[in-house]
Formats: C-alpha cells, sequence, structure tokens
C-alpha cells in the first residue's frame, strides 16, 4: 500500500507493409519525424517511432505487433492551419477535409496505405 499508480501516456503501434510508403505517408505528409528504427538484423522487419507535437506513434512491420485496419483519435489544437498544411502537399492517396463531429468537435480523418486510420479532433471551444 502507498504506492502512487501513474499512467503515463499511450503509444498506439501501427502495422506497415511498407517502409517506404510509412516514411512517405507519416513522414512526408503528416509532418512526423522519425525518431529511431530497430531491427533485430539485416533483412529483418521494421520497429520504428515517429512524432509531432508530443505525440508517438509506434510503426511496425512484425506480424504480431498490430492488425491492420486499426484506428487512433488525435486530440490537438489547431486543426484549420493544420488542414490547410496537408492540402499544401497536395499527396496523391488523400484530400482530407474538416468535418463537424457530433461529439462537438472538428476533425480530419486520413487513412494510412496500410488501412489505419488516423483522426486528428479538436474540440469545439465553449459549446
Amino acid at each position: 500500500m502507498g504506492a502512487t499508480v501513474d499512467l503515463q501516456q499511450v503509444i498506439p503501434i501501427l502495422r506497415i507493409f511498407s517502409v517506404d510508403k510509412a516514411k512517405e505517408f507519416y513522414i512526408g505528409f503528416l509532418g512526423f519525424t522519425l525518431d529511431w528504427e530497430h531491427r533485430f538484423g539485416d533483412n529483418f522487419p521494421l520497429y520504428a517511432q515517429v512524432s509531432r507535437s508530443g505525440v508517438l506513434l509506434h510503426l511496425s512491420e512484425h506480424h504480431g505487433d498490430a492488425c491492420p485496419g486499426s484506428a487512433v483519435m488525435i486530440q490537438m489544437r489547431g486543426i484549420v492551419d493544420y488542414h490547410r498544411e496537408l492540402t499544401a502537399k497536395d499527396y496523391r492517396y488523400a484530400k482530407p477535409g474538416i468535418e463537424d463531429a457530433p461529439w462537438n468537435a472538428r476533425y480530419v480523418r486520413v487513412t494510412d496505405p496500410f488501412g489505419n486510420k488516423l483522426t486528428f479532433n479538436e474540440p469545439n471551444e465553449g459549446k
């Protein structure tokens, strides 16, 4: 007794199948930074971390780490500016819009090349 529980952070693991496509999407399009990569050896699957504004995502080619088609919601501020940034990149495979959500927020939803859905969500102020 007396121990304090202090949950820190959730880091989603998203399944990927192509390192090149993952980098194009997460770094080139979404604007994340590659923090590190790990492989157990040559010709082994990639496990990597990308980040942006304190949000961490793990990307894995390992079969047992995650299922393709997962969904992640990322709380944020500045959804209009982020949408403008994404639109300016003119990414061939995604042209997301800003949507009004029934949960009193606005969001931009994108799907990565592996079927994972990322929802960037900004709660509406004062409503």
